[in-house]
């Protein structure tokens, strides 16, 4: 499942600068127009960055790529196999497929859903691989009264099944951790310590955490800490204000630069995906102000 900034009055000033030369080499204005619209936001390198597409659906897909191919973001997260052609053209990654699971509720905690599960992942982990992408985003779905050591032993017996693929195919199946507490009522991996150890008991490579920002700060808190302990076991991030999963910046409750900096310092190598709910109506500013807080 933001606007004003520095960075954005260096780029007005770039693109007066542009039109000055535009104007005394004499070119057309459309021009000039056309060349403003290519400038792309400099990053500073440390973090790869992405967006996940439910959050601008009401954006083509094209024009999502183009601005995210202009403020610097390298992927486009929780896209499937029917879209990767347009991201292919663009340029961007699929920096998390989906379409392999059910839905949120019916996940690998219960043995009722496997034989499904594992033939639509068996499909979409050759699909991933064929299309040089590496991640594929799983859950666990709902407790529906399961303890910890039944949800675990289920998801180790369904997992098992797949991620001998996975680990030919060198796709990694990255399952998210969900709030219990606001937005995924009964959810089973809620917790950081839940997935971690869901990640020992397989001891693949190729089974990770993704680590929502957002959820965890709901339902456990304490993320810089959580991060530097398990940072081994998480392949992804995601981000969302606190509370509401609105715009990163100073209209919630955490500091995202600091949390970046904390990822940064463990070496991750993976994606930051944006999936915050724009409230603005400027909401591509939202996303571009949304980056530059992240890029340490």
């Amino acid at each position: 499942m933001t606007n004003k900034t520095s960075r954005r009055e260096v780029l007005k000033n770039i693109a007066a600068g542009a039109m000055g030369v535009a104007a005394s080499a004499a070119l057309p204005i459309q021009v000039t127009a056309e060349s403003k619209k290519q400038i792309q936001i400099a990053l500073k390198g440390n973090i790869n960055h992405a967006v996940c597409r439910w959050t601008y659906q009401y954006l083509p897909l094209d024009e999502l790529c183009e601005n995210a191919k202009r403020i610097g973001i390298k992927g486009i997260d929780l896209v499937g196999p029917k879209e990767w052609d347009t991201l292919k053209k663009h340029g961007l990654d699929s920096s998390m497929c989906n379409g392999a699971e059910l839905n949120l509720t019916d996940g690998f905690a219960d043995k009722r859903f496997h034989a499904a599960l594992i033939e639509r992942y068996t499909e979409h982990i050759e699909l991933v691989s064929k299309a040089g992408y590496k991640n594929l985003i799983c859950f666990s779905g709902s407790r529906r009264g399961m303890d910890d050591e039944t949800g675990w032993n289920n998801c180790v017996e369904g997992l098992k099944q797949i991620i001998g693929l996975a680990e030919k195919k060198n796709v990694v199946l990255v399952m998210e951790l969900l709030n219990s507490k606001v937005n995924h009522k009964d959810y089973m991996c809620d917790k950081t310590h839940w997935g971690v150890e869901l990640c020992k008991r397989l001891g693949s490579p190729n089974f990770k955490l993704l680590y929502d920002i957002y959820h965890m700060q709901i339902d456990e808190g304490d993320v810089i800490s959580t991060i530097k302990e398990n940072h081994e076991y998480i392949a992804h991030y995601h981000t969302g204000g606190v509370p509401g999963r609105h715009e990163i910046d100073e209209s919630q409750e955490l500091y995202y630069p600091a949390i970046m900096k904390a990822i940064v310092e463990t070496g991750h190598k993976g994606y930051v995906a944006q999936e915050f709910i724009p409230t603005g109506n400027n909401k591509i500013g939202s996303l571009e102000k949304a980056i530059s807080i992240c890029d340490v």
